[in-house]
């Protein structure tokens, strides 16, 4: 942290270059730029709050990446699905389709295919 703090300092107090501020602390000059683009966007101004720890500051330009959060989709009934693909000319592609007007943020055709086959083999026949 103490290099990024040095970084934001010579940007924002002295104004120097990129390339000078990476001379300087001998980091490359994307890190320069990322570090400052980081602390514009998180609205820090120099001199930083001082409040403002490393680990605040850390936690501040560089946050955890999010988890992908599993949208609340709604899982087929495999047993309908199944028992409509008994049906003439009715496709797995067909069901897709259906479950998706009822669910548009529902699951790809890929993954529909892919838990329908699982969802058979497991079945007890």
């Amino acid at each position: 942290m103490r290099k990024i703090k040095e970084v934001l300092r010579l940007k924002w107090a002295h104004h120097l270059s990129d390339r000078k501020i990476a001379q300087s602390c001998h980091i490359s000059r994307p890190a320069v730029a990322s570090y400052v683009e980081r602390a514009t966007l998180a609205g820090l101004s120099w001199p930083l709050p001082d409040h403002l720890t490393d680990a605040a500051l850390e936690q501040l330009l560089f946050p955890a990446p999010r988890k992908a959060v599993e949208r609340d989709r709604v899982l087929p009934d495999w047993l309908i699905v199944h028992q409509s693909l008994q049906q003439k000319n009715v496709t797995l592609f067909l069901l897709w389709q259906e479950y998706r007007e009822r669910h548009p943020a529902g699951y790809q055709y890929s993954w529909f295919c892919e838990q329908y086959r699982h969802w058979l083999g497991r079945r007890d026949l």
